[in-house]
């Protein structure tokens, strides 16, 4: 397996940019307007007689989800019709929206939409629940490719502690469908990834049981 970092195909990736003709531009914005420029200059990386046909599309961007569109879409989709799920807009400076799945123990979990990306989550438990931090972190990195469409990492939650997250992103301008299919399957791993680590935490899921 090649062994050379990441930092090695960044050169790399930079170097063809340029043999490409492409210059790098430090432009300044409004934040609430990156979305459209990072999609602008993906357009604009095209050869000059592209323009044309982005002119004619008068620069049509792809849709994004926002986090309300996404709820009102959400409540209409079969795992929230059956019951199967529930769901709460939790409106703020960031709004999110908490998904309980029923079926999964009440399992709740947090969409939000963003810039270009769709995050869903879910604690699975805090850092001081885990026997060995360290040898847990290991494990984490040798076998979270278990976990199909899903990531952990360890953040700092609301109250201060530190506790382990699992994660699935994917485009703003993803099918509700895709979507779905990344809700449920984030709840399917971290039900996995609860049987999967549960030696390392200090209380298993069946001695919390007793």
């Amino acid at each position: 397996m090649d062994s050379k970092s990441s930092a090695h195909y960044q050169r790399l990736y930079r170097q063809r940019l340029r043999e490409q003709g492409l210059v790098k531009k430090e432009v300044w914005i409004r934040p609430e307007h990156s979305v459209r420029l990072a999609a602008l200059e993906r357009k604009l990386r095209q050869p000059v007689e592209g323009l044309a046909s982005m002119e004619e599309e008068g620069m049509h961007m792809p849709r994004l989800w926002t986090t309300a569109e996404l709820h009102d879409a959400l409540a209409d989709v079969e795992l929230l019709r059956t019951g199967r799920a529930s769901m709460e807009l939790l409106q703020g400076a960031d709004p999110s929206l908490l998904l309980t799945l029923h079926e999964y123990g009440d399992l709740p979990l947090f969409a939000a939409v963003f810039g270009e990306q769709i995050l869903v989550e879910a604690l699975l438990w805090p850092q001081a629940d885990v026997r060995d931090p360290a040898a847990f972190n290991e494990e984490v990195l040798r076998t979270h490719k278990l976990f199909p469409l899903s990531s952990i990492a360890l953040e700092t939650l609301a109250d201060g502690r530190s506790g382990y997250l699992m994660f699935g992103a994917l485009s703003a301008a993803a099918s509700l469908a895709d979507v779905v299919c990344e809700i449920e399957t984030l709840a399917d791993n971290v039900i996995k990834a609860t049987e999967a680590y549960e030696d390392f935490l200090l209380v298993t899921v069946e001695e919390s049981r007793a």
